[in-house]
């Protein structure tokens, strides 16, 4: 039987990288996951074997020591990470969206000084929108930036920072009302700041504190924390783009990128998930035959499977059309939404076929079914998808009247 979610289309380069990537994968990434899940600890070696393999500059383009490969390549890495252990897609995600922004806005000179590093893994990079009081709010961040004559002092709180702890590179979202008059619109008076900081815990640069990291129901193993700044000063050069009042449309070109991510990581979970149900289904006996031979399974198996085929090509459509260059909101959302949402649906159909066992810790799909619901939330909850769809279609099908 040929395997489920496969990509037409691809070169012998992507073939070849993601064949690599699935070893790894299932050599180094799936014997361990489970145990170091529950222990909730940070993979180094995984992350080691990564760097390895170069996956850190996969979409960094060459001149920079990358590999230059498309977002459609990374996105379907993604998916093979996220079979193995979602957390670990998790620690290359917000490292590739700076990488990305960098690419995309950096000046030459911020490019040329980030990019050879972030290509390497010496670099690793995290980003920040989020604030404990605002949500999927954006236009309610408060954290603010005033210009202090070649520098910028920057305070306020941020939340929910994947790598707060591990990364020594974070794209930090304010608000920077100079050279914005009182009145202008929320998302064009907000800066996106790049702020270097030593790995770790505490205060870990003057007027920059990373308190410990955030217990999580799921997704452990990365460090997921706040960020506090208190007087923390940036100079002027490390503005991305080197102009303030940009910042909310180059997180948001950052954000379309990262929700290919979690549709991709979807994706991933969801595979496996149907990998363990399918199997357990044709271990467990009752009723004198193996679960597998009973409709109910069979029905559910079926459902379980075209979920995974369906979420995998909506994923795939909306990464392919990032890489031509158009705009892709509209299929990033829907790529987002469904894979997260066929996740869960996925994730839980696997553990019911598990029925009592699947209870247990000893077996895998127990953390699955903690882990799926954070990509319910990641990158815009399904309301904010929804939305986002919503809109995009009254601008393709105006009523004309």
């Amino acid at each position: 039987m040929a395997r489920l979610a496969q990509t037409h289309g691809l070169t012998d380069i992507q073939q070849e990288i993601l064949s690599t990537v699935r070893d790894f994968v299932d050599k180094e990434i799936i014997p361990v996951a489970t145990e170091l899940e529950h222990r909730d600890e940070y993979p180094q070696a995984i992350v080691d074997g990564l760097k390895e393999l170069g996956l850190f500059g996969l979409m960094i383009p060459e001149e920079y020591g990358g590999l230059g490969e498309s977002l459609l390549t990374y996105a379907l890495c993604v998916e093979e990470i996220a079979r193995g252990w979602m957390s670990v897609s998790g620690i290359i995600n917000t490292h590739f969206i700076v990488a990305y922004m960098l690419k995309q806005h950096g000046t030459q000179e911020q490019k040329d000084y980030f990019l050879p590093k972030m290509a390497l893994g010496e670099i690793r990079g995290a980003f920040s929108m989020s604030e404990p009081g605002l949500g999927s709010d954006v236009s309610a961040i408060t954290s603010k930036a005033v210009k202090d004559g070649d520098e910028y002092v920057l305070n306020g709180q941020k939340m929910w920072l994947t790598n707060g702890g591990t990364s020594t590179l974070v794209a930090v979202l304010v608000r920077s009302d100079e050279g914005h008059p009182e009145g202008t619109a929320a998302h064009k008076s907000m800066t996106t700041f790049l702020v270097e900081k030593e790995p770790g815990f505490g205060e870990v640069r003057p007027g920059l504190t990373i308190p410990g990291k955030i217990d999580k129901m799921g997704y452990k193993g990365v460090d997921t924390t706040e960020l506090i700044m208190d007087d923390l000063r940036i100079p002027a050069n490390r503005v991305l783009g080197g102009t303030t009042g940009r910042g909310f449309y180059q997180m948001m070109d950052g954000v379309e990128v990262g929700r290919v991510n979690v549709a991709a990581r979807g994706c991933g979970v969801a595979q496996r998930a149907f990998e363990l149900g399918v199997g357990y289904a044709q271990q467990r006996h009752t009723f004198g035959k193996q679960i597998a031979q009973h409709q109910a399974i069979q029905f559910k198996l079926a459902e379980m499977a075209t979920k995974v085929e369906a979420a995998h090509a909506m994923m795939v459509n909306a990464a392919r059309k990032k890489d031509s260059g158009e705009r892709n909101d509209l299929e990033a959302g829907m790529a987002k939404y469904l894979a997260s949402e066929y996740c869960k649906e996925v994730v839980e159909d696997a553990f019911r076929i598990h029925g009592g066992y699947g209870f247990s810790k000893e077996y895998e799909i127990e953390r699955l079914y903690r882990e799926a619901p954070m990509l319910l939330i990641g990158e815009g909850t399904a309301e904010i998808q929804k939305m986002i769809i919503g809109r995009r279609l009254l601008e393709e099908y105006r009523f004309q009247g």
